[in-house]
């Protein structure tokens, strides 16, 4: 007999348990079935046969998603799962539960209501009460734990008590004694004891205290930076990328978790992802640094220093590490770096033309879908995918791509992680935790996985890299000075005024800045060739609130306000103390999710690692977006559009926080003193206050749009501006 399948889904509607709701969906399998002899003789060919010969056997099963359900339905379903089809539960299960509960009440739901074999209330214990039923039940905890295990061994390490370890551990010598997962579980506790507590910077390979005692930190030295080849900084930027990209741990990226950690009792939280934060400003204020520190270099020199980043930005590129990439590109956006007009005159037709490649990556275009598409094609692949307009790039490019090949050694994939946390913010701004009866939304989480996944498929490419450590970069790293946001910007003036400014004719030179100019557009930057005020473009797509970043609106996430690196100019070069925090001039302030310069001044519209961390549950008003099946694609709401009743609006402080905004989603049916008390909750304000402050919109610089008391925001807003918001206390 020959058979052949064709499977086709049906939505079955929802199941309501008490406690719980599930997505049904009906599968239904078609099974051709006919005997290949004669089949030729019968018209057939091959083992195609006409309908009148062929037998039609229909299969149909259930698949039962849980939607929604209390933490002891959740925890139940990891037992269930299985039987209802529901094979990817578990993995989402571990992956986001951090959002909703913690560990310790996640295991002695496991452990002491459903592994107790003498009072479990698990269906087959209750009805069959066999031994059978316990073999059962037994194995499907063994699983659940072996899972969390493999997953997510690190929700365990909590020094000095480890008290879900010894926890697991008793349980495991009373009902699996001998087995292989006891010794795991011994060998695991054992590990984490022997272990020292890592710190906050631990994580960082770039804190400064990993310097050899007597080192101090110093302005790089020209000679000793044109020493290392470019594709070795390239490398070891990425060695040191890899290591930090690899200690991530995911849930440390969940929006809920991450847009509380400018919190004073959240100092330490996602310490995974602060540093690779602190890596990112490092490398940037490197760039920075390394162009300016030395007064002394003439315009030519200063010139090939840049066009030394931009060949290491390259190497980068052809390495797949995007964070790298665009740490480089944002420093040499960075209003101290734009300005020096001169300097860049000096800078080669192809290297420039290389620059613009590599900037338009990341340019913000569909919510920098360029970038977005271009991670997940490189992610999957060996080497790099390049492709370049120009010849001479595209030659130079496959040359090095070859050398690459010929190594044997396959690549992996460093992603700018900045653009997973917006997108996590803004999933966590847009869904509610809770839906109807106060159930947990796990529909949220089933698209936060989504994410979670491409995270966790990136982290898993890096261990393709085969790189060693070079540990006179690295000392040569970790040893800079970072220059300050007044100080780059002192240090620009400086060198831009001692430019020999008859080094072109008037006619070349007017060519050469518009030529400059133009490669800004599309990009993070947007900055006309004259000393006038530079304005950012808005931050693409949906990026969230910048958190407490000095927005740096035209970056990427929005970073989502973790990463953010600023590197979009906003304001006059001429002023530096009301230009935007660019690049590196200003340092990420990861405590405060934002960037923010050395000494508090200067605030940026836009923001590299913005990742609008400020983003939070509680900002969540009252509207059942859980109730849509995974399935059905459904439009969020995003910044600077008004879809389906709904958008994302960013408010700050008025003299508190001036730099600092947070992202707000607001609907149709909200009025004044609701987003009001949303706004001072976001900035840790004492909520009762609604009637001390007042709600503006920000129409121009000189222009204002001051709502009544109980305006209705979403109606009376001007949606012809972007949505930002200034929360002021009433004279």
């Amino acid at each position: 007999f020959s058979f052949s399948w064709q499977t086709t889904f049906q939505d079955g509607g929802e199941e309501v348990e008490d406690g719980a709701v599930y997505n049904v969906t009906l599968k239904k399998v078609q099974i051709q079935q006919a005997a290949n002899k004669g089949a030729r003789w019968l018209g057939g060919e091959g083992d195609q046969l006409p309908p009148e010969h062929t037998v039609r056997q229909y299969e149909t099963s259930k698949i039962r998603a849980i939607k929604a359900g209390t933490l002891e339905k959740l925890v139940e379903n990891l037992l269930t799962a299985f039987g209802d089809a529901d094979f990817s539960y578990i993995s989402i299960f571990l992956a986001t539960y951090r959002a909703f509960a913690s560990p310790r009440a996640v295991l002695e739901l496991l452990l002491d209501r459903f592994g107790n074999l003498e009072t479990s209330s698990h269906g087959e214990v209750a009805n069959l009460n066999s031994l059978e039923s316990e073999m059962v039940l037994r194995a499907e905890i063994a699983s659940v734990l072996r899972a969390w295990l493999d997953q997510c061994s690190e929700d365990f390490r909590e020094p000095p008590d480890y008290m879900c370890l010894l926890k697991l551990l008793d349980y495991l010598k009373n009902n699996m004694p001998n087995s292989d997962m006891e010794s795991r579980v011994q060998n695991l506790l054992k590990q984490f004891q022997n272990q020292e507590v890592e710190a906050v910077d631990g994580f960082c390979s770039t804190s400064s205290s990993d310097l050899v005692d007597g080192e101090e930190l110093e302005i790089s030295n020209p000679e000793e930076f044109s020493s290392f080849q470019d594709h070795v900084v390239a490398e070891q930027l990425t060695y040191m990328d890899v290591m930090l990209f690899r200690r991530v741990v995911p849930y440390h990226c969940l929006g809920s978790i991450w847009s509380q950690r400018d919190k004073k009792e959240n100092k330490n939280l996602a310490p995974t992802v602060r540093a690779t934060i602190t890596q990112f400003n490092a490398v940037t204020k490197c760039v920075i640094s390394t162009i300016l520190g030395t007064r002394e270099l003439k315009i030519q020199q200063r010139a090939k220093i840049i066009e030394k980043w931009i060949h290491i930005a390259h190497e980068c590129r052809i390495l797949k590490n995007f964070s790298s990439l665009r740490a480089i590109i944002s420093a040499l956006q960075s209003n101290s770096i734009y300005r020096l007009k001169t300097t860049w005159m000096c800078v080669s037709k192809d290297i420039l033309l290389m620059y613009e490649e590599l900037s338009d990556i990341f340019s913000d275009h569909d919510n920098y879908l360029t970038s977005r598409e271009l991670l997940m094609k490189e992610a999957t692949s060996k080497f790099a995918n390049l492709d370049s307009s120009e010849k001479e790039n595209q030659k130079k490019s496959q040359k090095r791509l070859q050398l690459q090949k010929n190594k044997g050694v396959m690549q992996g994939t460093v992603p700018y992680l900045g653009t997973f946390l917006t997108d996590l913010i803004m999933l966590d701004t847009a869904l509610q935790d809770y839906v109807e009866g106060g159930l947990i939304n796990f529909e949220k989480r089933r698209r936060e996985f989504e994410v979670i996944a491409q995270i966790k498929l990136l982290q898993s490419s890096c261990n393709s890299y085969c790189l060693i450590p070079d540990q006179k970069f690295i000392q040569w790293f970790r040893r800079q000075r970072h220059l300050t946001e007044e100080e780059s910007y002192k240090l620009s003036r400086e060198a831009e005024a001692a430019a020999d400014t008859n080094i072109l004719s008037p006619k070349s030179q007017k060519s050469m800045v518009k030529r400059i100019s133009t490669l800004f557009l599309g990009t993070d930057v947007f900055t006309p060739p004259k000393e006038q005020p530079l304005k950012s473009s808005p931050v693409g797509g949906s990026s969230g609130e910048s958190t407490d970043s000095a927005s740096v609106s035209s970056c990427e996430f929005n970073h989502s306000e973790t990463e953010d690196v600023c590197v979009t100019p906003v304001s006059s070069p001429e002023d530096p103390l009301k230009k935007s925090s660019v690049g590196s001039d200003k340092g990420y302030d990861s405590d405060k999710g934002s960037i923010s310069s050395d000494k508090g001044s200067g605030s940026s519209k836009g923001s590299v690692f913005d990742t609008g961390s400020g983003l939070d549950s509680g900002s969540i008003v009252s509207r059942d977006l859980g109730s849509v099946p995974s399935s059905a694609p459904r439009v969020l709401p995003v910044y600077n559009r008004q879809s389906e009743g709904s958008c994302i609006i960013r408010v700050s402080m008025d003299g508190l926080h001036a730099s600092v905004y947070k992202s707000i989603l607001i609907t149709n049916q909200d009025r004044i003193p609701d987003v009001t008390q949303r706004a001072l909750l976001k900035h840790n304000l004492e909520p009762d206050a609604v009637e001390d402050y007042e709600l503006v919109q920000v129409i121009s610089e000189d222009k204002e749009l001051v709502f009544p008391r109980d305006a209705n925001v979403f109606y009376g807003m001007n949606s012809h501006v972007n949505f930002d918001f200034i929360l002021r206390k009433k004279a």
